[in-house]
């Protein structure tokens, strides 16, 4: 069977060699009638000179038969220079005849020749084109590259604003890195640019380059385009696979749980950084690699590559512009609007064609702004509703309200987009006639942000002023506003805010908080304070009653066993506060008691019964004012003071 093969072979090679020595014989058409006659095999070999029509006038190129043989040749499957070579021969023969029209009656059987060998070796080279790219494919790490895109995301949700111990700075997610390895050089994200590396090995993309530049000489640019973009949408697809991203409409965003939708949301924002500035520069590097012949090639592969990876990015982003507002949504929306704005040049460097790539830029650009209204609209939604806020239930120990702690977390964390919210507020006021807020105490120097927050903070502290008169007791309001206002001042103190809101609001908000101090001691102690008075008692121990002066003692035991009772419930959080309010209780209350008790003791202490009217020593009352405000409720049980 091998000798058979053998035979055939060397016949074959021989009337190869007689045919190329026949060129330039009149009588070549009889001779391989002989040839073809004396065995059947050789018949395609009448054809590859005379072809299928009457070509015995066209002069025909020995160079232009042996490059149809070798492309006409099925027995031959292996891809080598030699067939490129036969490929470019049979592309110069057709480029030269069109370029000599007055040949064409001479070189019509020529040129049906040329083109069917050049359509046969089209299919091989498109099948080896896609046979290359798939083989050679970088592949990616799946581990790295998941872990990378979460790696500079946060984790904080409004939820949590309502704890002090979380960290309350949502940190700028920047964006992602990862690695890929396979085919024994992986691609390593993060401690390189994208435009270095390779996503198809070196040595193919030459290939690659010589089968696309040959493709598209022949006219076969759009078979070439077909095979390479749907190879590597198909590259692109399983990487956003890996990463977790899906195909959502808009429908399925809205009807996700906040829990769901914000992992989404915090993932998206370093997942559009790392598929733009990572992937999509590395597709457009290779893009230009391959097609080197063609700038609109270059173009229109890069497009249909990448557009559906960016606009599914982009369909997310417009679900959540267009969604329900809710004010733990800002920051997240605020943090995807600056990771697009970060990314909106790079997409206009990539997608430079002015018809599709303009496209992709305009609808990128209408996801920012859409992103950009809801984020203010969110903000200035937040305002009315801490206007607005009209819970009735007041705290019972009289500490710092959720409303306070939501409110001032949220500003502190409305300052770390400063910079975006004054330009999203600016184009919208001068856009839209965005209302603006009006503070006496504004300077005309505050930004549009500032001017905001200021307005914000001054509507929580009306609405505390209008919490504040729900207590019943006449003492209380006055604990509440202290620890609120102080509360404010703190979280202004030690944040950005203080620059925003600047030392003299918070030396305002100090002596406020002095006042308010000032009139709880009034309203608190006034009444044990009165029974401490010589009024209706007379001037000096000589002129007093003991019935009079039992009566006093009882009643300020009373008194202050009740303000004991209720304000040992009350919080005061703040230690210094604390600390100073229980010394300027002592400083009313233990020296105006050790005077009365000095003037009026002795004359019930050498009577019956003396200590259940002099309950308590003045040291016993400055360890007992020791307890207020801790907010554990405690009570005196019939305390007696101590014989001395």
């Amino acid at each position: 069977m091998a000798a058979a093969i053998e035979g055939q072979d060397k016949v074959l090679a021989t009337a190869q060699r007689i045919v190329q020595s026949l060129h330039n014989t009149s009588n070549t058409d009889d001779m391989l009638l002989i040839l073809s006659s004396f065995d059947n095999r050789l018949s395609t070999l009448s054809s590859f000179v005379s072809g299928e029509e009457n070509t015995s006038n066209a002069v025909i190129d020995p160079r232009f038969a042996e490059a149809e043989l070798v492309i006409l040749n099925e027995a031959d499957s292996s891809f080598s220079d030699d067939y490129l070579a036969a490929v470019d021969e049979i592309i110069h023969l057709t480029e030269e005849i069109n370029l000599n029209p007055r040949a064409a009656d001479a070189t019509d059987g020529v040129m049906d020749r040329a083109e069917n060998a050049l359509q046969l070796a089209m299919a091989r080279l498109e099948d080896e084109f896609r046979h290359i790219l798939i083989r050679n494919t970088v592949a990616y790490d799946t581990e790295r590259l998941h872990r990378s895109s979460l790696s500079s995301s946060s984790s904080i949700v409004a939820t949590e604003f309502f704890n002090d111990d979380v960290n309350e700075n949502i940190e700028d997610a920047s964006s992602g890195r990862y690695s890929h390895h396979g085919h024994g050089r992986g691609i390593s994200f993060g401690g390189e640019d994208m435009s270095s590396l390779d996503l198809v090995h070196p040595d193919a993309v030459i290939d690659l380059r010589e089968i696309a530049d040959r493709m598209i000489r022949s006219g076969y640019e759009k078979e070439c385009c077909q095979v390479y973009c749907s190879v590597r949408r198909d590259v692109l697809d399983e990487c956003l696979a890996i990463l977790g991203v899906k195909k959502l409409s808009i429908e399925e965003v809205q009807r996700m749980e906040w829990r769901s939708l914000d992992d989404k949301m915090r993932k998206w924002i370093p997942e559009v950084k790392l598929v733009v500035r990572d992937l999509l520069s590395g597709e457009k590097r290779l893009c230009d690699q391959i097609f080197t012949g063609s700038d609109l090639i270059k173009e229109v592969c890069f497009l249909e590559t990448s557009k559906g990876c960016v606009m599914q990015f982009l369909n997310f982003g417009e679900a959540v512009a267009v969604g329900r507002r809710s004010a733990e949504k800002l920051f997240r929306i605020l943090d995807m609007y600056d990771a697009l704005a970060a990314i909106l040049p790079d997409l206009q460097a990539l997608f430079m064609d002015e018809d599709a790539g303009d496209m992709v830029c305009s609808e990128a650009k209408g996801v920012l702004d859409a992103l950009g209204e809801t984020a203010v609209g969110t903000f200035v939604e937040f305002e009315n509703a801490v206007q607005g806020e009209v819970s009735r239930n007041p705290m019972q120990n009289g500490g710092i309200h959720p409303l306070t702690r939501y409110v001032m977390n949220y500003a502190k964390l409305i300052v770390d987009y400063s910079d975006t919210l004054n330009s999203l507020l600016e184009t919208l006021e001068n856009k839209s006639g965005l209302e603006k807020k009006n503070n006496d105490n504004l300077e005309t120097s505050f930004s549009l942000i500032a001017q905001r927050l200021l307005a914000l903070i001054s509507s929580l502290e009306s609405n505390l002023e209008e919490k504040s008169r729900m207590y019943e007791d006449g003492a209380m309001p006055y604990i509440f506003l202290m620890n609120n206002i102080l509360y404010i001042v703190q979280k202004v103190k030690d944040s950005e805010l203080r620059k925003v809101l600047g030392d003299n609001w918070i030396k305002k908000r100090r002596g406020l908080i002095r006042q308010h101090a000032t009139h709880y001691l009034r309203a608190a102690w006034s009444k044990v304070l009165s029974y401490l008075k010589d009024e209706g008692i007379g001037g000096s121990s000589s002129s007093a009653t003991k019935v009079a002066l039992k009566e006093r003692f009882k009643n300020f035991n009373t008194c202050f066993e009740d303000i004991y009772r209720i304000q040992t419930a009350w919080k005061v959080p703040d230690p210094q506060l604390r600390e100073e309010l229980r010394i300027s209780i002592s400083e009313k209350v233990i020296p105006a008691y050790r005077s009365f008790l000095g003037r009026f003791g002795s004359q019930l202490e050498s009577g019956r019964h003396a200590g259940k009217y002099i309950k308590y020593s003045p040291e016993d009352l400055e360890n007992y004012l020791l307890d207020l405000f801790e907010g554990a409720p405690l009570i005196l049980h019939h305390m007696r003071r101590k014989s001395t």
